[in-house]
């Protein structure tokens, strides 16, 4: 009989030493570890038993009083048919050699910490560092062993070992400390992970200079897994939401025994968060996962939400800058290849044909990829987000949704309303304040506040005056008698503000002049949206339905809209200059076919009118002051106006697009008038040309 070569082991380490041949297929039979409720608890003690992370006897089977199931008694079970036989059985079975019992190992590691921190002697300390060093995915190239791989008992006694002399790891021991943090634990068996979550836990607390780095190495996993973390030989597979459960059961045991310990996670969440280039899967697994931290850490819901708003709106705007630099078909290109059944988590194939492909096609392809990867990136997530806030404003009390409210609007006014050309992180805003009256109401406060605030920069007050103007104008849970209240406050403030201006006017000056530009074509862009609303028929009750039905003599307005729109277009300050020419020509031609007014000859006069006297160019330098180069003829010159930015112009993002759609009003023609059944001018010309542009007929109905 040939005798069959075994595997030999360091009895000092428990470490199987290299052999070359075929390793045995194994298993551990521990099952998947439960999803835990993550509900905050009060009390240590509470709390460990909400996370059964006590491994007494009685809940683990164990005999020897270590909480750990006996070698010589661990059962054998069926996996898919497939028999899973223990680390332990292997190595009994192969060497006929018995692991150490628990209690000795838990000497030979007090004994190697005291010998270490003592500086006598620390060949013992170094070699329970080898044992957390070794990585399991590793001990198999083509099924042979290449190097030194601790049993899966001898690993679970080390930790034990550790965890009985967490209070000796001071800064001495950092190495040590270090392998065990950075050892492989996510895809082992659900009683070594518990044991590994204790230990984190009474780390932190017995040392307190090791909590950063121990959350530090759970929120490193919070975005994408590293691959093969759930797949070790010898365990069952850990599938990824498995993982991310384990990972949010340590960060909650820790916070929760620790008081500093939710303090210092916020700014450690702050800094792990993927790069932009870092991909779509990273960046929404990551945004998930933090707002799955809220739940049992409320304290930092404000920090986290507001740290995923500055993420959006960064992403948001380079999205808008990118598409600036495309031509149509490019756009086109990218707005077909993120439709909603697009695949965010496929990893993309090298190109057999890139070696044939010359630079310029690399390079557009390559900037075309990041853009696509940018736009599913957002697209996940905000969808994220507005699935965190829907239950609130769905089944919450009152109190609940303002109180949400309150906090959007506090990130709307440091985060969102301060940058220029983001194009779909206000929908949060425009979503959830339309939920209820009470809530259009408070949005529809806010904004008008900052837009009549004279302390308020005047970059802020032409913003909120965009921000109130598309919200009122596009906003389908917006009633008429709001659209009302809103035209007529903006008239009285054009009133005031001509007041303070007009006197000392010399002509349309925008550097001089821009709350009352800003607010006058808000004005109007509501008008040009709206204008049923403000109707006479729509003032006594009539549906915008009625009013469409009315024969066009009969269509009048009170007089309140008319002297608004004849005192604020007939100023000194002449704001049919300034304003976006594109909302300019869109009122002029609907004033007109409403028998309003007629202002053509206006803009015919303007074209005779040069401002060159009155620009500053120092002042003008912001982007929404923008330089608007026409086309030279008789008469014309290059003049400073408004930019048409109105941030809720329809909505792009496939994947998230569901929650707004049926929240913003369409484009609808004037009846009768020659431009209803052609496609939208407005569409064309007013909406913003930031970001995503509809498709061809988005509008139209």
């Amino acid at each position: 009989m040939v005798a069959l070569a075994t595997p030999s082991r360091n009895p000092a380490t428990g470490i199987k030493k290299p052999i070359r041949s075929k390793m045995l297929p194994t298993s551990s039979p521990a099952p998947i570890l439960k999803t835990a409720k993550e509900t905050p608890t009060t009390g240590i003690k509470h709390k460990m038993e909400d996370m059964n992370l006590s491994l007494s006897p009685s809940s683990s089977g164990s005999s020897d009083g270590e909480g750990l199931p006996s070698p010589r008694k661990r059962a054998r079970v069926q996996f898919k048919d497939v028999e899973i036989v223990s680390f332990d059985e292997r190595e009994q079975r192969d060497t006929g050699t018995p692991e150490k019992s628990a209690a000795v190992v838990r000497e030979e590691v007090r004994r190697a910490i005291q010998r270490h921190v003592s500086g006598t002697d620390s060949e013992a300390y170094d070699r329970i560092k080898e044992i957390f060093s070794a990585d399991p995915r590793r001990g198999e190239e083509d099924g042979m062993f290449s190097y030194d791989v601790p049993t899966h008992t001898t690993l679970r006694y080390h930790l034990l070992g550790l965890l009985s002399n967490v209070a000796s790891l001071d800064r001495s021991c950092n190495g040590l400390v270090n392998a065990v943090l950075n050892s492989v634990w996510l895809g082992r068996d659900e009683s070594y992970v518990k044991l590994y979550i204790r230990f984190l836990g009474n780390l932190a607390a017995a040392q307190g200079s090791y909590l950063g780095s121990a959350l530090n190495m759970l929120v490193n996993y919070l975005g994408e897994i590293p691959k093969g973390a759930g797949k070790l030989p010898g365990y069952a597979p850990v599938h990824a939401s498995e993982i991310y459960t384990r990972v949010h059961m340590a960060i909650r045991h820790i916070v929760h025994l620790i008081p500093s310990g939710s303090g210092a996670l916020s700014p450690i969440l702050s800094m792990q968060f993927p790069f932009d280039t870092d991909g779509p899967k990273a960046n929404i697994a990551y945004t998930q996962n933090l707002i799955r931290v809220i739940g049992y850490v409320p304290e930092l819901q404000g920090d986290i939400l507001a740290l995923i708003t500055e993420k959006l709106v960064k992403i948001d705007v380079q999205i808008q800058v990118d598409m600036d630099d495309l031509d149509d078909e490019e756009e086109e290109e990218v707005l077909h290849a993120v439709s909603p059944g697009a695949v965010v988590f496929g990893d993309d194939d090298d190109d057999d044909n890139a070696s044939v492909m010359s630079d310029d096609s690399i390079d557009a392809e390559s900037r075309l990829k990041t853009i696509k990867d940018n736009v599913l990136q957002l697209d996940g997530m905000i969808d994220a987000l507005f699935a965190y806030y829907a239950p609130t404003f769905a089944s919450g009390t009152l109190d609940d949704k303002e109180n949400t409210l309150d906090l959007l609007l506090s990130h709307f006014q440091s985060i969102i309303l301060p940058t220029y050309r983001s194009r779909h992180s206000q929908f949060l805003l425009f979503h959830f304040s339309q939920s209820s009256p009470d809530l259009v109401d408070r949005f529809t406060t806010a904004c008008i506040e900052l837009v009549f605030s004279k302390t308020q920069p005047a970059i802020t007050r032409q913003s909120a005056a965009a921000y109130l103007a598309s919200f009122v104008a596009r906003g389908a849970h917006i009633s008429g008698e709001i659209v009302r209240d809103v035209f007529g406050l903006l008239g009285g403030h054009l009133k005031d503000l001509r007041d303070i201006y007009e006197p000392a006017c010399r002509g349309p000056d925008l550097r001089r002049y821009g709350p009352f530009y800003s607010t006058a074509q808000a004005l109007l862009y509501i008008f040009c949206f709206r204008w049923r609303d403000l109707t006479t028929a729509a003032a006594e009750g009539d549906s915008i339905e009625q009013v469409d039905e009315l024969e066009l003599e009969d269509i009048t307005f009170p007089p309140m809209v008319k002297e608004i729109l004849h005192q604020t277009i007939y100023s000194k300050l002449n704001p049919l200059k300034v304003c976006s020419p594109a909302i300019v020509s869109e009122f002029a031609r609907m004033s007109q076919h409403l028998n309003l007014m007629y202002v053509f000859s206006i803009l015919e006069t303007n074209k005779r009118i040069r401002m060159t006297s009155f620009r500053n160019l120092s002042a003008l330098a912001d982007p929404r002051f923008s330089q608007v180069e026409r086309e030279t003829r008789a008469g014309d010159d290059l003049g400073y106006q408004l930019d048409a930015y109105f941030p809720f112009d329809p909505y792009q993002l496939p994947r998230s697009r569901h929650w707004v759609e049926a929240d913003y009003i369409h484009w609808r023609g004037i009846p009768g008038d020659d431009h209803e059944d052609s496609d939208s001018e407005v569409d064309d010309d007013v909406e913003s040309d930031d970001g995503l542009s509809d498709d061809t007929g988005t509008d139209e109905e």
